[in-house]
């Protein structure tokens, strides 16, 4: 079952570490993590994102919320939320109709190309999951060259939120 989990945590070194620490100690993958800084640079919010079963994902959250550096934490995947990735592309394409393909696959997942070269197309693609693996699932065998991901962020909808107020 994947999860989504969201937390607040204090910007300091170790903080890091210490939450990795958890999901590595029960044998547990991250599948994706994204840090970075909130409105309050001494607040640093992480998505994580995993995948298990839910009697240990429980025991997990439990132990997250006992460490010293978790201010708040909210598992977001039952409820309504967005989630978005960026996605990097290297893409052969060394005749004009190959370009032209990868030009036509760009506008019709509203992707950008940010790059081309003699020898390949770079595309940013941006959106969840099933976007990026369908983008992927559609480019002609063997003109894949690269693909990086950066991990999803996530946000409730509506009302609820992950703040510390």
């Amino acid at each position: 079952m994947r999860r989504i989990i969201s937390l607040l945590l204090e910007n300091e070194p170790g903080a890091l570490s210490r939450v990795a620490g958890l999901f590595s100690a029960r044998g547990y993958n991250i599948e994706s993590l994204t840090v970075a800084p909130t409105d309050d640079p001494s607040v640093s919010r992480m998505t994580i994102v995993t995948d298990g079963e839910s009697s240990t994902l429980e025991q997990i959250v439990k132990q997250l919320n006992k460490l010293v550096d978790v201010i708040k934490l909210m598992d977001i995947t039952d409820g309504e939320h967005l989630d978005r990735e960026l996605m990097l592309v290297k893409v052969r394409a060394t005749s004009g109709s190959a370009r032209d393909e990868v030009e036509r696959l760009t506008r019709a997942f509203a992707a950008r190309i940010v790059e081309i070269t003699r020898q390949s197309v770079v595309v940013e693609v941006t959106g969840n999951n099933d976007k990026l693996r369908g983008f992927l699932d559609v480019l002609e065998s063997g003109s894949l060259i690269e693909v990086v991901r950066s991990g999803p962020c996530a946000i409730s909808r509506g009302g609820k939120s992950l703040r510390l107020t």
